[in-house]
């Protein structure tokens, strides 16, 4: 038989490939190398093909155009200082206010402090003070008469016991612990407990007219308040009402 065209065409080398749609830029022929042959630069195609796989093309922007980065230097250093100076303000303010705690936790603790040793015996002292009643009610229970005799054994006792009085009063005193005798002061409702009124000609209107109990105090605070009695004042005179004037005007009439 006759050998004549094929009817899908000449057949085409192996080493020729189409380069592109013939749609596009039409029929473009090249010759294609031999796998791991040379190239028309020198090169192999191995070589062509690692190049292409560490460089791949891309059509995307770069991304400083992307994001808009491509500004001017004075607008960028601009906003670095914006941004520096509002950073610089935050930590200003951070350590304002960390030394102003600090400055505060100074003084609650020097505060703290001074009160643990004002106030260490508060609870001995108030556990004392019946000690110290109990001295006075001995010393107020001796007769007027008793003390002007010529007793000595009695009046030695009685100085005694004043004295034991004294230092005790002292020994508290050296810690901190005082008296408080309020007799003809103002009536003070934070040093003093009011235990009665009553009126008194002799003493103005709420001062304290008798302490039935001394009172006691620790540094600032009070340790136990005095037990007192507040003055009402001058009684007021009672209106007599004038039943003699009354019967003789009605005689009269």
């Amino acid at each position: 038989m006759p050998s004549g065209p094929s009817p899908r065409g000449p057949r085409l080398p192996p080493a020729l490939d189409f380069a592109a749609d013939k749609s596009d830029i039409g029929l473009e022929w090249r010759r294609m190398p031999q796998a791991g042959g040379p190239t028309g630069d020198g090169t192999t195609q191995f070589e062509l093909d690692d190049a292409m796989t560490q460089n791949p093309a891309t059509d995307e922007p770069t991304p400083e155009l992307q994001d808009g980065q491509a500004a001017s230097p004075e607008a960028f250093l601009a906003g670095e200082l914006t941004r520096v100076e509002a950073e610089r303000d935050d930590l200003k303010d951070k350590l304002l206010r960390t030394l102003a705690d600090m400055e505060n936790l100074r003084r609650r603790t020097e505060r703290e402090v001074s009160d643990a040793k004002a106030y260490a015996v508060t609870s001995f002292a108030r556990d004392m003070l019946g000690s110290a009643d109990n001295l006075r009610r001995a010393l107020e229970s001796v007769p007027d008469a008793a003390r002007a005799g010529n007793e000595a054994a009695l009046k030695a006792l009685i100085e005694g016991v004043e004295l034991t009085e004294r230092d005790l009063l002292k020994t508290l005193e050296r810690h901190g612990v005082k008296k408080l005798e309020p007799q003809g002061e103002k009536f003070d409702p934070n040093m003093h407990q009011a235990m009665f009124e009553a009126p008194d000609a002799e003493i103005p209107k709420g001062m304290v007219s008798k302490v039935v109990q001394s009172g006691y105090k620790i540094g600032e605070r009070v340790l136990r308040p005095a037990l007192v009695g507040v003055s009402a004042g001058a009684p007021k005179p009672s209106e007599a009402a004038p039943t003699g004037e009354a019967g003789d005007g009605a005689a009269g009439h």
